[in-house]
């Protein structure tokens, strides 16, 4: 099984100076990997203790990455079995694919990053 090293190596990288708070960083970079195919469906990630020891945070800072990763689908937390990457195919029908694919336009020409649009996404679906 691939993924990141479970203690250890340094795979992702904080930085401090930078105006994006670290929780962000961490979610931002699991969120890269996976798109770029570095991390696979099933693929296990570090505990939280266990990564937030290797980047040097604090474990909330990691746990706080996990929780919004999980709400957003790229990864799957079970408890005592970790966090594990999610399968990102999402069956649906070719309705609601076209429907998602003209939200996703308009958000964009509207100037919506990617972040944004998820955290409308989530926003509205939450309350």
């Amino acid at each position: 099984m691939s993924g990141l090293p479970q203690t250890g190596e340094r795979v992702l990288t904080i930085n401090q100076a930078s105006p994006v708070p670290p929780f962000e960083q961490v979610r931002t970079q699991i969120i890269d990997k996976v798109r770029r195919g570095e991390l696979a469906a099933g693929d296990q990630l570090p505990t939280v203790r266990a990564l937030a020891n290797v980047l040097g945070l604090a474990p909330n800072t990691v746990a706080r990455a996990y929780k919004e990763l999980d709400q957003d689908g790229i990864v799957s937390t079970a408890g005592r079995r970790g966090t594990v990457v999610a399968d990102q195919r999402v069956q649906v029908s070719d309705g609601a694919r076209k429907k998602a694919e003209t939200f996703v336009a308009a958000v964009q020409a509207m100037g919506l990053t990617p972040n944004e649009t998820m955290r409308l996404v989530r926003h509205v679906l939450h309350g």
